[in-house]
This record gives C-alpha cells, sequence and structure tokens, in this order.
C-alpha cells in the first residue's frame, strides 16, 4: 500500500485517535498514519527500514482537525519500546547480553560525565539575543537524570519524552539537551 492510499484509506475510516476541535491543533492525520503504517510494516517484516531512533525523532504538522497531539504521542513512546526491545534482542542474540549490558553502562557513565559540570554550565547556551532552553529547569530534569543512573532513582522514558521547556534568552542550546536526553532514552530503553 503507497502512501496516497493510506492517506485515502484514514480518510474513510474511522479515525485511529481522538481530534483536535475548535482553534486546537493537532497532528496531520494522514502523516501519522501514513508513518505508523510504515513502522508495523518495518517491525512485523523485521526490516532495518526503522528503527527506535526514526520513531523518537518522528514529527507530524500541526493542522487543525488534527490527530490529538499527547495520543499519538503516547501511541509513538509504546512503538519506540517495541523496536528498542527488538533491537536488543538481536543485539543479545548476536554478541551476548554481557555485550549488551557493558555498552548501556559505558553510555550511562559518559552521561554521568557530561551531567557532572556545575549547575548552569552543563550545556553550551546561545546567545544574549537568542533563545535556549530555560537553564533551572533543565539543570532540574538533569539532577533527576543523575539521581536515576547513580542512585537508581525512578525515572521513565516517558517522562523524558514528555519533558517541555520554557524559553529564555541566552539558555542552554536544544540540540545538545534534547540529544543527551534522547541517549538516556536509550538507555533506560536497554536496561529495561
Amino acid at each position: 500500500m503507497n502512501e496516497d492510499q493510506v492517506a485515502e484509506r484514514a480518510a474513510d475510516a474511522s479515525p485511529a485517535f481522538a481530534l483536535t476541535s475548535g482553534r486546537q491543533r493537532g497532528y496531520h492525520r494522514a502523516a501519522v498514519d501514513t508513518f505508523l503504517a510504515s513502522a508495523r510494516r518495518a517491525f512485523e517484516t523485521g526490516t532495518d527500514d526503522l528503527g527506535a531512533d526514526d520513531v523518537r525523532a518522528a514529527s507530524f504538522p500541526l493542522v487543525k482537525g488534527g490527530y490529538v497531539v499527547a495520543d499519538v504521542d503516547a501511541a509513538l513512546g509504546r512503538v519506540e519500546d517495541a523496536f528498542a526491545a527488538r533491537e536488543r534482542e538481536r543485539v543479545v542474540r548476536a554478541q551476548g547480553a554481557e555485550v549488551w549490558v557493558e555498552q548501556a553502562r559505558a553510555d550511562a557513565q559518559t552521561i554521568l560525565d557530561h551531567l557532572a559540570r556545575p549547575r548552569r554550565r552543563r550545556f553550551a547556551r546561545t546567545g544574549v539575543l537568542t533563545f535556549g532552553y530555560r537553564i533551572d529547569e533543565v539543570d532540574h530534569v538533569s539532577t533527576r537524570i543523575v539521581r536515576y543512573l547513580r542512585d537508581g532513582d525512578p525515572l521513565s522514558a516517558e517522562q523524558l519524552r514528555s519533558a517541555a521547556f520554557r524559553m529564555q534568552r541566552g539558555g542552554y542550546r536544544e540540540e545538545q539537551v534534547d540529544a543527551l536526553l534522547d541517549a538516556t532514552i536509550d538507555v533506560i530503553l536497554a536496561v529495561r
């Protein structure tokens, strides 16, 4: 089934997720349906066309009458978990559990080393005229990550996926913070 057929079927069928109403915007229905159909196909056939990282990076246009963002994001989280579990099983089968665990430990140590920097200096900053993530909010989440990795405090992949930061001038660079959050989610999924 090609993308046009998926979009056509989506328009005819009842929606897969709740729809936004009024002025509220949601994810473009056909874009979500097409992506999820591709993800299902890749997962069921076992191809490497799509992986957990691809699911996490998926983005969709916002439109009126689209799918409710929180509903789609929750579903994407489950899809990402499924792909991550499959990737873990492949590595464990091919190289052994010790290799998988050692890689997860090394990744966790890299994150801890990065977050050992002093508060307010954990990430590069934007210029004074440019907006970045709010420093105190990112530092709060960073502290939770350290407590999870070092002390075993509870922290879920879903909590990190849903982390949102307000913006401030001279804040932390978004791409660096996002990369660290992604790496932490990878570690969480690796040790489940």
